[in-house]
């Protein structure tokens, strides 16, 4: 959840390391602080986001490290900003992570040390002074520390009298980005992506000493080489680009990301689709079962997955929520492929479901956007999304791009398994071609959706719903909804409105239809004339003219197929951010939510 960062170089570390902190906020907005080191140490922190914090300065100055917060320990105040530091505060630590043992630590600390926070990371730098009073190197007191956490953690220490910064993680993400006369910590590449893009994704359980020139890594106390690869994505594509917020440049890129994630992949000529998988055919046609695994958007991109193959492939899917899953049931683990939807790929959650399912024994693939992230070391196979990088917390693009990557893949494993006939196979791919088209025509109506969004964004509560490939996209509608303007909004079965929650239905409970192909627009229309007879005011997603004679406001969806609904979910991604944007909501910094969530 957190975002840390770091510098060592010639350059003006205080700014540097403030800056990537800047763009690393998205990870949780808090409190935020930076420490440097020559000396001694410098720390300046405070509660509230990056652009609160004073930027410290030293001439002296070897080293920075920087942290902004999303809190799970301790209640978002100066106090408990990071970096921490020990009792002679010449250690200051910042840390990503959960400290599963703090208590017992804290307690056998206490005798010997004064404690300033409620947060669980402050026991690391006492942990780390008690080491170093055995005249130990600072690798070698974080060693030790680390060994005696238990939980998960991304961590960079520096430390008055010692050369460098030491990292070290465990289930945490970090990285660290090489340039010619610097090194840069992050969480993730955005940290530092405006000076280098050639990066090293540190393995969980690693440790790194990083000084001027030279990075040294170890792991299970040997040293270790780890490769460096060169991101294809800059600094340009990571900032907003004009746009008011992250989000709506990334609801705008989203025919571009889309091509990207199909390009190269049709074979246009023996209309077949290639991915870089290791997938042998005979073990695509021997499973029987598929179970999708994930958290929030994603979880509903695998809901849309689920009818994407059991309609298009012939196959049993079961979509289950990460932090509930269990591989049970008497499954046969090796005729069940797990597959790991997450935009990040390091949801903590999804990655714990990961392991469970390999525990089993179950074969794994991922669904993901980020290269090195763990999940694509944990998992057996990898499939990338390619939609560039996405800074917004409520997820956009990565949404249409895993449906688009989904769409792929059932095509594939349709053919491996001879149960898609080639008239599916083509209706298939023709959407996936006509898609990016189709979402730009989307956002060419984006004034009409500003219209309507601002018409009715004095509401405070808003239903969506959809049958069949339309519920997963109601799902998502009211997500987007509820994460940025803070409105109540839920989604719905269409079906089951009556079942219950249209007793909440009033004049003032907009009900949002998604009226597309592949979505039951007839019997869904039923439902429409249910909330139309409490008085509840209509908004259609609709491909079909036929379908919007009795609604009172239209989102005209060209047509695309079976992708129909995610065409419909750009319009109401829109509709969200302009509801959001009437409201003057932070939307690219929604109330207590980060963008990737990497506690459990």
């Amino acid at each position: 959840m957190c975002g840390i960062t770091g510098y060592l170089g010639p350059g003006d570390a205080g700014r540097i390391v403030y800056d990537g902190l800047a763009n690393l906020e998205y990870r949780g907005y808090d409190s935020a602080g930076i420490a440097l080191t020559g000396d001694s140490i410098t720390i300046q922190k405070t509660s509230g986001d990056v652009g609160t914090l004073s930027t410290p300065t030293r001439d002296d100055c070897t080293a920075g490290i920087g942290h902004t917060r999303w809190s799970t320990h301790g209640e978002p105040t100066e106090q408990n900003a990071h970096p921490h530091t020990d009792c002679t505060d010449d250690v200051a630590v910042v840390h990503n992570g959960i400290i599963e043992n703090y208590d017992a630590l804290k307690a056998e600390l206490r005798d010997a040390h004064v404690f300033q926070s409620d947060t669980d990371t402050e026991v690391i730098p006492h942990l780390i002074e008690s080491h170093l009073s055995d005249d130990v190197s600072l690798v070698t007191a974080v060693q030790r520390t680390t060994n005696q956490l238990n939980g998960s953690y991304a961590i960079a220490v520096t430390a008055a009298g010692h050369e460098g910064v030491v990292v070290a993680r465990y289930d945490s993400p970090l990285l660290i980005g090489h340039d010619d006369d610097a090194t840069y910590i992050g969480s993730d590449a955005t940290a530092f992506i405006e000076h280098t893009n050639r990066v090293t994704y540190l393995e969980s359980g690693d440790i790194a000493h990083l000084t001027p020139g030279e990075v040294t890594i170890y792991a299970d106390g040997n040293r270790v080489e780890r490769e460096t690869e060169t991101l294809d994505w800059d600094a340009e594509a990571a900032g907003k680009s004009g746009y008011d917020h992250y989000m709506l440049k990334e609801i705008h890129e989203q025919p571009r990301a889309l091509r990207q994630t199909i390009s190269g992949r049709i074979n246009e000529l023996e209309t077949t689709v290639s991915l870089d998988v290791d997938l042998p055919t005979e073990y695509l046609r021997s499973i029987d079962e598929i179970q999708i695994i994930a958290c929030g958007t994603s979880y509903h991109a695998g809901l849309y997955a689920k009818t994407l193959l059991e309609t298009h492939a012939d196959i049993r899917v079961s979509v289950h929520v990460a932090s509930e899953y269990e591989f049970e049931g008497g499954r046969d683990p090796w005729r069940t492929l797990v597959i790991a939807i997450t935009q990040s790929g390091e949801t903590a959650d999804t990655l714990s479901a990961l392991r469970k399912a390999t525990r089993a024994g179950a074969r794994t693939l991922a669904i993901t956007n980020t290269l090195g992230s763990t999940v694509t070391r944990d998992a057996d196979d990898t499939l990338f999304i390619r939609a560039g990088p996405e800074i917004g917390v409520a997820a956009t693009k990565t949404f249409s791009s895993q449906v688009a990557t989904v769409a792929l893949f059932t095509v594939y494993l349709g053919q491996a398994r001879d149960s898609l006939s080639r008239t599916a196979v083509r209706t298939l791919l023709n959407a996936l071609r006509e898609l990016p088209g189709a979402v730009q025509q989307v956002l060419d109506h984006n004034h009409h959706i500003q219209e309507t969004a601002y018409e009715y964004a004095d509401k405070d509560a808003f239903f969506f719903i959809g049958r069949d490939a339309g519920d997963p996209v109601a799902l998502e509608s009211a997500l987007k909804l509820k994460e940025i303007s803070y409105d109540h909004a839920e989604g719905f079965p269409a079906g089951e409105l009556k079942h219950g929650p249209l007793a909440l239905v009033t004049p003032d409970t907009p009900v949002i239809a998604i009226l597309t192909a592949e979505t039951n627009a007839e019997k869904t229309l039923n439902n429409v004339q249910e909330v139309k007879a409490r008085g509840a005011p209509v908004i259609g997603a609709s491909s079909d003219p036929a379908h919007t004679g009795e609604i009172d406001a239209t989102f005209e969806i060209p047509e695309c197929g079976p992708l129909e609904p995610v065409v419909a979910n750009i319009a109401l991604q829109l509709f969200a951010y302009h509801v959001a944007d009437k409201q003057d909501r932070p939307i690219d910094k929604p109330r207590n939510l980060a963008k990737s969530v990497t506690v459990e």
